[in-house]
Protein backbone atom coordinates (compact mmCIF):
# COMPACT_ATOMS: atom_id res chain seq x y z
CA UNK A 1 0.00 0.00 0.00
CA UNK A 2 2.80 2.29 0.80
CA UNK A 3 4.66 2.07 -2.53
CA UNK A 4 1.75 2.98 -4.17
CA UNK A 5 0.95 5.87 -2.48
CA UNK A 6 5.10 7.37 -2.73
CA UNK A 7 4.67 7.28 -6.08
CA UNK A 8 1.33 8.99 -6.74
CA UNK A 9 2.82 11.53 -4.00
CA UNK A 10 6.25 11.94 -6.27
CA UNK A 11 4.49 12.01 -9.74
CA UNK A 12 1.77 14.75 -8.23
CA UNK A 13 5.14 16.25 -6.68
CA UNK A 14 6.94 16.38 -10.20
CA UNK A 15 3.63 17.47 -12.29
CA UNK A 16 3.53 20.22 -9.89
CA UNK A 17 6.94 21.04 -10.80
CA UNK A 18 6.53 21.07 -14.26
CA UNK A 19 3.37 23.62 -14.17
CA UNK A 20 5.27 25.52 -12.22
CA UNK A 21 8.50 25.69 -14.47
CA UNK A 22 6.47 26.30 -17.46
CA UNK A 23 4.21 29.20 -15.53
CA UNK A 24 7.71 30.75 -14.49
CA UNK A 25 8.92 30.39 -18.53
CA UNK A 26 6.15 31.86 -19.66
CA UNK A 27 5.76 34.51 -17.25
CA UNK A 28 10.24 35.08 -18.40
CA UNK A 29 9.06 35.81 -21.70
CA UNK A 30 6.66 37.65 -21.16
CA UNK A 31 8.73 39.92 -18.92
CA UNK A 32 10.97 39.67 -22.26
CA UNK A 33 8.63 41.12 -24.43
CA UNK A 34 7.67 43.56 -22.04
CA UNK A 35 11.39 45.00 -22.04
CA UNK A 36 12.13 44.89 -25.05
CA UNK A 37 13.33 46.75 -27.72
CA UNK A 38 16.01 48.09 -25.31
CA UNK A 39 18.47 48.52 -27.69
CA UNK A 40 18.64 49.53 -32.14
CA UNK A 41 16.41 46.88 -34.27
CA UNK A 42 18.17 46.67 -38.13
CA UNK A 43 15.90 45.34 -41.18
CA UNK A 44 17.99 43.83 -43.58
CA UNK A 45 16.88 44.07 -46.70
CA UNK A 46 17.87 41.97 -49.48
CA UNK A 47 17.77 44.69 -52.32
CA UNK A 48 19.42 47.67 -53.11
CA UNK A 49 18.30 51.27 -52.12
CA UNK A 50 15.91 52.72 -54.08
CA UNK A 51 14.31 49.57 -54.88
CA UNK A 52 10.22 48.76 -54.16
CA UNK A 53 11.13 46.73 -50.77
CA UNK A 54 13.34 49.28 -49.37
CA UNK A 55 10.92 51.87 -49.92
CA UNK A 56 7.95 50.00 -47.91
CA UNK A 57 10.92 49.03 -45.02
CA UNK A 58 11.91 52.21 -44.91
CA UNK A 59 8.47 53.73 -44.25
CA UNK A 60 7.76 51.04 -41.95
CA UNK A 61 11.10 51.25 -40.00
CA UNK A 62 10.49 55.41 -39.12
CA UNK A 63 6.90 54.45 -37.94
CA UNK A 64 7.58 51.65 -36.37
CA UNK A 65 10.83 53.03 -34.46
CA UNK A 66 8.59 56.21 -33.02
CA UNK A 67 6.15 53.38 -31.73
CA UNK A 68 9.12 51.21 -29.77
CA UNK A 69 10.68 54.34 -28.41
CA UNK A 70 14.21 52.93 -30.30
CA UNK A 71 15.30 53.55 -33.62
CA UNK A 72 14.85 51.36 -37.03
CA UNK A 73 17.87 50.67 -38.95
CA UNK A 74 18.32 49.71 -42.57
CA UNK A 75 21.22 47.36 -43.76
CA UNK A 76 20.95 46.79 -47.33
CA UNK A 77 22.40 43.45 -48.39
CA UNK A 78 21.84 42.93 -52.04
CA UNK A 79 22.66 39.78 -53.98
CA UNK A 80 21.89 35.85 -54.74
CA UNK A 81 18.25 36.38 -54.90
CA UNK A 82 17.65 37.83 -51.42
CA UNK A 83 19.30 34.96 -50.03
CA UNK A 84 22.49 36.30 -48.60
CA UNK A 85 20.10 38.61 -46.35
CA UNK A 86 17.41 35.56 -45.76
CA UNK A 87 20.37 33.85 -44.33
CA UNK A 88 22.22 36.27 -42.18
CA UNK A 89 18.83 36.93 -40.62
CA UNK A 90 18.13 33.29 -40.07
CA UNK A 91 21.27 32.32 -38.26
CA UNK A 92 20.73 35.64 -36.55
CA UNK A 93 20.06 35.73 -32.78
CA UNK A 94 16.52 34.95 -32.17
CA UNK A 95 16.00 38.06 -30.18
CA UNK A 96 14.01 40.34 -32.37
CA UNK A 97 16.78 42.92 -33.22
CA UNK A 98 17.41 41.47 -36.10
CA UNK A 99 14.69 41.18 -38.84
CA UNK A 100 14.30 40.72 -42.45
CA UNK A 101 12.00 42.75 -44.84
CA UNK A 102 11.80 40.69 -48.19
CA UNK A 103 9.94 40.65 -51.09
CA UNK A 104 7.56 38.12 -52.86
CA UNK A 105 10.90 36.43 -53.99
CA UNK A 106 11.45 35.00 -50.91
CA UNK A 107 9.16 31.87 -51.76
CA UNK A 108 10.80 31.70 -55.32
CA UNK A 109 14.27 30.77 -53.90
CA UNK A 110 13.64 26.98 -52.63
CA UNK A 111 12.45 26.52 -56.22
CA UNK A 112 15.99 27.87 -57.92
CA UNK A 113 18.44 27.38 -55.01
CA UNK A 114 18.78 23.66 -54.29
CA UNK A 115 21.39 24.12 -51.72
CA UNK A 116 20.13 27.21 -49.70
CA UNK A 117 22.14 27.00 -46.37
CA UNK A 118 18.80 27.72 -44.58
CA UNK A 119 15.25 26.55 -44.24
CA UNK A 120 12.85 28.55 -45.62
CA UNK A 121 9.76 27.78 -43.81
CA UNK A 122 11.51 26.47 -40.87
CA UNK A 123 14.05 29.12 -39.76
CA UNK A 124 12.66 32.11 -40.45
CA UNK A 125 9.07 32.92 -39.05
CA UNK A 126 6.48 35.84 -40.64
CA UNK A 127 5.79 38.20 -38.42
CA UNK A 128 3.25 40.59 -41.11
CA UNK A 129 3.44 40.99 -44.62
CA UNK A 130 3.44 44.81 -45.36
CA UNK A 131 2.41 45.75 -48.47
CA UNK A 132 1.58 45.29 -52.08
CA UNK A 133 2.29 47.36 -54.82
CA UNK A 134 1.76 46.44 -58.83
CA UNK A 135 4.95 45.95 -60.91
CA UNK A 136 4.83 47.89 -64.51
CA UNK A 137 5.99 46.74 -67.60
CA UNK A 138 8.22 49.30 -68.65
CA UNK A 139 10.43 50.20 -72.27
CA UNK A 140 12.22 52.81 -72.91
CA UNK A 141 10.46 55.61 -75.20
CA UNK A 142 13.09 55.08 -77.94
CA UNK A 143 12.32 51.38 -78.32
CA UNK A 144 8.42 52.82 -80.35
CA UNK A 145 6.73 50.01 -78.61
CA UNK A 146 3.15 51.01 -79.00
CA UNK A 147 1.49 48.12 -77.11
CA UNK A 148 1.92 45.03 -75.25
CA UNK A 149 0.69 43.39 -78.43
CA UNK A 150 3.51 45.21 -80.46
CA UNK A 151 6.14 44.23 -78.21
CA UNK A 152 5.30 40.26 -78.43
CA UNK A 153 4.91 40.50 -82.19
CA UNK A 154 8.17 41.94 -83.01
CA UNK A 155 10.26 39.79 -80.31
CA UNK A 156 7.78 36.51 -82.23
CA UNK A 157 9.46 37.91 -85.16
CA UNK A 158 12.74 37.96 -84.15
CA UNK A 159 13.30 35.01 -81.41
CA UNK A 160 16.48 36.07 -79.13
CA UNK A 161 16.74 39.15 -80.32
CA UNK A 162 15.21 40.90 -77.30
CA UNK A 163 15.83 40.88 -73.30
CA UNK A 164 14.60 41.50 -70.24
CA UNK A 165 15.84 42.81 -66.69
CA UNK A 166 14.64 42.09 -63.13
CA UNK A 167 16.04 43.14 -60.16
CA UNK A 168 18.15 39.51 -59.52
CA UNK A 169 17.46 36.13 -59.90
CA UNK A 170 14.02 34.85 -58.25
CA UNK A 171 12.90 38.13 -57.54
CA UNK A 172 9.74 39.33 -57.24
CA UNK A 173 10.62 41.35 -60.83
CA UNK A 174 11.92 38.48 -62.09
CA UNK A 175 8.62 36.16 -61.51
CA UNK A 176 6.38 39.00 -62.86
CA UNK A 177 8.59 38.57 -66.02
CA UNK A 178 8.62 35.01 -66.53
CA UNK A 179 4.69 34.81 -65.57
CA UNK A 180 4.33 37.28 -68.75
CA UNK A 181 6.76 35.42 -71.25
CA UNK A 182 5.59 32.02 -70.65
CA UNK A 183 1.66 33.00 -70.97
CA UNK A 184 2.68 35.19 -74.03
CA UNK A 185 4.80 32.17 -75.26
CA UNK A 186 7.63 34.37 -76.08
CA UNK A 187 11.25 33.79 -75.78
CA UNK A 188 13.85 36.29 -75.14
CA UNK A 189 17.23 36.92 -72.75
CA UNK A 190 16.78 37.43 -68.63
CA UNK A 191 19.38 40.24 -67.63
CA UNK A 192 19.57 39.98 -63.67
CA UNK A 193 20.72 43.02 -61.77
CA UNK A 194 21.46 43.61 -58.35
CA UNK A 195 18.63 45.82 -57.76
CA UNK A 196 15.68 47.69 -59.19
CA UNK A 197 17.88 51.13 -59.92
CA UNK A 198 20.69 49.37 -62.12
CA UNK A 199 17.68 47.69 -63.94
CA UNK A 200 16.00 50.79 -64.72
CA UNK A 201 18.90 52.89 -65.63
CA UNK A 202 19.49 50.08 -67.95
CA UNK A 203 15.79 50.09 -69.37
CA UNK A 204 16.37 53.71 -69.55
CA UNK A 205 19.19 53.54 -71.99
CA UNK A 206 17.57 51.45 -74.38
CA UNK A 207 20.33 48.26 -73.70
CA UNK A 208 16.93 46.66 -71.64
CA UNK A 209 13.99 45.90 -73.81
CA UNK A 210 11.62 45.96 -70.69
CA UNK A 211 11.56 45.34 -67.56
CA UNK A 212 8.69 45.04 -65.04
CA UNK A 213 9.99 47.20 -62.49
CA UNK A 214 7.73 48.16 -59.21
CA UNK A 215 5.70 51.00 -59.44
CA UNK A 216 6.37 52.91 -56.87
CA UNK A 217 10.32 52.91 -57.96
CA UNK A 218 9.48 53.12 -61.90
CA UNK A 219 6.32 56.15 -61.14
CA UNK A 220 8.36 59.38 -61.28
CA UNK A 221 10.62 58.13 -64.05
CA UNK A 222 7.30 57.46 -66.09
CA UNK A 223 5.47 61.00 -65.26
CA UNK A 224 9.01 62.49 -66.42
CA UNK A 225 8.86 60.82 -69.55
CA UNK A 226 11.98 58.94 -69.50
CA UNK A 227 10.11 55.50 -69.25
CA UNK A 228 7.03 54.48 -71.32
CA UNK A 229 4.54 52.30 -69.29
CA UNK A 230 2.96 49.34 -71.29
CA UNK A 231 1.37 47.38 -68.59
CA UNK A 232 0.36 46.63 -65.04
CA UNK A 233 1.11 43.05 -63.80
CA UNK A 234 -1.22 43.12 -61.15
CA UNK A 235 -4.96 41.52 -61.81
CA UNK A 236 -6.24 44.94 -61.49
CA UNK A 237 -5.45 48.98 -62.72
CA UNK A 238 -3.56 50.62 -60.19
CA UNK A 239 -5.81 54.22 -59.48
CA UNK A 240 -1.51 55.79 -60.00
CA UNK A 241 -2.47 55.26 -63.90
CA UNK A 242 -5.81 54.39 -64.24
CA UNK A 243 -5.49 54.70 -68.07
CA UNK A 244 -2.70 51.67 -68.24
CA UNK A 245 -4.44 48.34 -69.08
CA UNK A 246 -3.56 45.05 -66.71
CA UNK A 247 -1.25 42.75 -69.13
CA UNK A 248 -4.26 40.53 -69.23
CA UNK A 249 -6.82 43.46 -70.42
CA UNK A 250 -3.60 43.94 -73.02
CA UNK A 251 -4.11 40.40 -74.25
CA UNK A 252 -2.06 37.90 -71.80
CA UNK A 253 -4.09 35.64 -70.20
CA UNK A 254 -2.14 34.28 -67.03
CA UNK A 255 0.50 37.05 -66.72
CA UNK A 256 -1.54 38.50 -63.49
CA UNK A 257 1.08 38.46 -60.56
CA UNK A 258 0.89 40.63 -57.48
CA UNK A 259 4.21 41.45 -55.27
CA UNK A 260 4.28 41.54 -52.15
CA UNK A 261 6.86 42.91 -49.12
CA UNK A 262 6.67 41.05 -46.00
CA UNK A 263 8.60 41.16 -42.28
CA UNK A 264 10.19 38.29 -41.41
CA UNK A 265 12.23 36.71 -37.86
CA UNK A 266 14.77 34.15 -36.60
CA UNK A 267 12.05 30.73 -36.36
CA UNK A 268 13.56 30.71 -32.50
CA UNK A 269 12.50 34.10 -32.02
CA UNK A 270 10.39 34.63 -28.65
CA UNK A 271 6.36 34.95 -29.57
CA UNK A 272 5.70 37.24 -27.30
CA UNK A 273 8.49 39.62 -29.18
CA UNK A 274 6.45 38.20 -32.25
CA UNK A 275 3.22 38.94 -31.12
CA UNK A 276 4.13 43.14 -30.34
CA UNK A 277 6.28 43.52 -33.43
CA UNK A 278 2.72 42.72 -35.03
CA UNK A 279 0.64 43.91 -33.38
CA UNK A 280 2.65 47.05 -33.69
CA UNK A 281 3.30 47.12 -37.41
CA UNK A 282 -0.29 46.01 -37.89
CA UNK A 283 -1.07 49.22 -36.23
CA UNK A 284 0.91 51.20 -38.36
CA UNK A 285 -0.66 49.58 -41.58
CA UNK A 286 -4.05 50.18 -40.43
CA UNK A 287 -3.57 54.04 -39.90
CA UNK A 288 -4.82 56.42 -41.86
CA UNK A 289 -1.76 58.71 -42.35
CA UNK A 290 0.05 55.19 -43.04
CA UNK A 291 -2.95 54.09 -46.02
CA UNK A 292 -1.81 57.68 -47.68
CA UNK A 293 1.74 57.43 -47.65
CA UNK A 294 1.53 53.85 -49.09
CA UNK A 295 -0.88 55.32 -51.63
CA UNK A 296 1.38 57.89 -52.51
CA UNK A 297 3.89 55.55 -53.95
CA UNK A 298 1.30 53.19 -55.88
CA UNK A 299 1.37 50.53 -53.18
CA UNK A 300 -1.74 49.26 -50.46
CA UNK A 301 -1.25 47.91 -46.30
CA UNK A 302 -1.31 44.21 -46.61
CA UNK A 303 -2.02 43.66 -43.06
CA UNK A 304 -1.74 40.03 -41.45
CA UNK A 305 -1.53 37.63 -38.41
CA UNK A 306 1.43 35.87 -38.11
CA UNK A 307 -0.09 32.71 -38.74
CA UNK A 308 -1.78 33.72 -41.79
CA UNK A 309 1.25 35.36 -42.90
CA UNK A 310 3.41 31.66 -42.28
CA UNK A 311 0.28 29.99 -44.03
CA UNK A 312 0.18 32.60 -46.83
CA UNK A 313 4.05 32.03 -47.22
CA UNK A 314 3.66 27.87 -47.39
CA UNK A 315 0.97 28.44 -50.15
CA UNK A 316 3.06 30.90 -52.26
CA UNK A 317 6.13 28.57 -52.01
CA UNK A 318 4.18 25.70 -53.14
CA UNK A 319 2.49 27.75 -56.37
CA UNK A 320 5.88 29.56 -57.54
CA UNK A 321 7.51 25.84 -57.45
CA UNK A 322 5.18 25.08 -60.24
CA UNK A 323 5.79 28.40 -62.17
CA UNK A 324 9.54 27.83 -61.63
CA UNK A 325 9.41 24.15 -62.92
CA UNK A 326 7.15 25.49 -66.08
CA UNK A 327 9.95 28.72 -66.75
CA UNK A 328 12.51 26.77 -66.53
CA UNK A 329 14.34 29.43 -64.32
CA UNK A 330 17.61 28.63 -62.80
CA UNK A 331 19.88 30.23 -60.30
CA UNK A 332 22.74 31.92 -62.36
Amino acid sequence: MTAPFHKRTLAKQLLSLALTTLALSGLSLNAQAQDWPKQSIKFVVPFTAGSGTDIVARAVAEKLGTALGQPVVIENKPGAGGTIAANQVAKANPDGYTLLVHSSGHVVNPAIYPNLPYDTLNDLVGITSLASLPNVMVVSPSKGFKDVKDLIAKVKAKPDGFNYASAGTGSATHINAEKFRVAAGINATHIPFKGTPEALTETISGRIDWFFAPIVSALPLIKDGKLQVLAVGTPKRSDDLPNTPTTVEAGVPGSEYTFWVGMLAPSKTPKPVLDKLNAEVVKILNSTEFKTKLDNIGAAPMPMTSSAFNGFIKSETEGIAKLVQAAGIKAN
